[in-house]
């Protein structure tokens, strides 16, 4: 074998393993496997017995996307062993304080570690805070292994940049920054990744930059995003729709657009807390970044309260009331419902007594009640007094304010558009958004 990986990986000589098989890991593992060889580990039998048929348990994939590809998906750590190039591609969430949770992380670390060899290399993608990867990754990797870090095996940092449900922006045509740990491992990883990032990549100075390249990402949407969500409560007060100031104020060239609206899922609303713990950790309290997380985390309590307030301005009893929440998953068009800020909305709901349905048709019920003990409707009811359009489905987009009325009672009642997507389509109807 060669001494470069890059080179034994594009002869077959050497195997590409991605652990972690979830909506990051398995395109970047079915995209290796079109020109290298690679295998798919994940810890979760009925996931890997899914891929091994061609589905992908996150419905972002189909079935095409499985051909012409060389790939064995296992959850045996057996089939580990021949493996040269790991790369981990595990959740990093948060706990119930909004602290960073590693477990994930450290598991596929000591997993690795239990199969590493003199001349492999790791790249973590997992979003994690500066240092991350060095401080809490690396010994995990030295201490399961035996080995010594540099010595005999490398190690790197690329931080995914997957939009989950967004066919325009996918791995082959974003910049994948890398990192390694030194100037050879950078060329190396950074010639792999090339290989199925047609876009290239940016070669980061340092893992530490790499992962702070990733967090920053995150946490500045979020700030904007909390800033637009501040504004959309300031001028509901003053009676103005926020959309129409976008608008106007948006034919600027430097106005930067963003909306207002629930921040979920498993970046933007969770990345900047990895940053603000790592910053308490040196001594900083951040002050902007955790005040905009205060102000996104508090929009689904504050949707479901306006919405108790114009059904009792109509003169309805708030407990005999009935809302329908028309979508539940963290964004449009997807079926992950992790991190679901619409739960907020309907336990806001709920604690006034309201009655809540909730129908989505990209969410599993199953999932729904597992994760927050809340399940989905199959069949609308009608008589309801409001309905939230929460999630942009596309199913949900081609609705008329008739097919609305229809749900309602006595076709008239709150109507309750998130984001601004019927704006100037409701005529009849108690009209409020963001």
């Amino acid at each position: 074998m060669n001494n470069s990986i890059y080179h034994n990986l594009l002869q077959k000589e050497a195997t590409l393993a991605v652990v972690g098989l979830g909506y990051v890991g398995l395109p970047i593992a079915l995209e290796f496997a079109r020109r290298i060889k690679v295998v798919g580990f994940d810890i979760n039998p009925d996931r890997v017995a899914l891929m091994q048929n061609g589905i992908d348990p996150s419905n972002e994939l189909v079935a095409d996307d499985f051909l012409g590809c060389d790939i064995t998906f296992t959850h045996s750590l057996d089939d580990l062993k021949n493996v040269n190039f790991f790369v981990v591609a595990v959740p990093t969430p948060i706990d119930d304080s909004n602290l960073p949770n590693l477990k994930p992380l450290l598991s596929a670390s000591q997993t690795v570690g239990k199969v590493l060899k003199k001349g492999d290399y790791v790249v973590f993608e997992s979003t994690v805070y500066p240092g991350c990867t060095e401080e809490d990754c690396i010994p995990v990797l030295e201490e399961i292994s035996g080995l010594k870090f540099n010595e005999d095996f490398k190690v790197g940092y690329s931080p995914e940049r997957i939009n989950p449900g967004d066919k325009e922006h996918t791995l082959q045509n974003v910049v994948k920054v890398v990192s390694g740990c030194c100037e050879n491992s950078l060329e190396e990883i950074a010639k792999t990744y090339e290989l199925v990032v047609r876009a290239g990549v940016h070669r980061a100075s340092s893992i530490k930059v790499a992962e702070a390249a990733k967090i920053i990402e995150n946490t500045q949407r979020d700030v904007n995003i909390a800033l637009i969500n501040e504004l959309s409560i300031i001028f509901n007060k003053l009676k103005i729709n926020t959309f129409d100031v976008l608008e106007a104020a948006g034919t600027k060239w430097n106005f930067l657009k963003f909306f207002p609206g629930l921040v979920g899922g498993h970046c933007i609303g969770v990345d900047p807390y990895y940053l603000t713990h790592k910053a308490q950790q040196a001594g900083y309290h951040s002050k902007v970044i955790t005040s905009g997380r205060y102000v996104n985390d508090s929009m689904g309590f504050y949707i479901g309260k306006q919405t108790v307030k114009k059904i009792i301005a109509q003169g309805k009893h708030i407990q005999d009331a009935k809302v329908l929440v028309m979508g539940a998953t963290f964004k449009e068009d997807v079926s992950d419902i992790r991190n679901s800020k619409v739960i907020d909305v309907i336990n806001e709901l709920k604690s006034f007594q309201v009655h809540v349905d909730v129908i989505d048709p990209h969410a599993s019920s199953d999932e729904m009640i597992h994760e927050y003990g809340i399940g989905l409707v199959n069949e609308t009811g009608i008589e309801y007094d409001a309905i939230i359009v929460a999630v942009n489905h596309l199913e949900y987009k081609n609705m008329d304010e008739n097919d609305f009325k229809k749900l309602l009672k006595d076709g008239s009642g709150v109507f309750v558009d998130v984001k601004g997507i019927f704006k100037n389509k409701i005529r009849d109807l108690e009209y409020w958004s963001l």
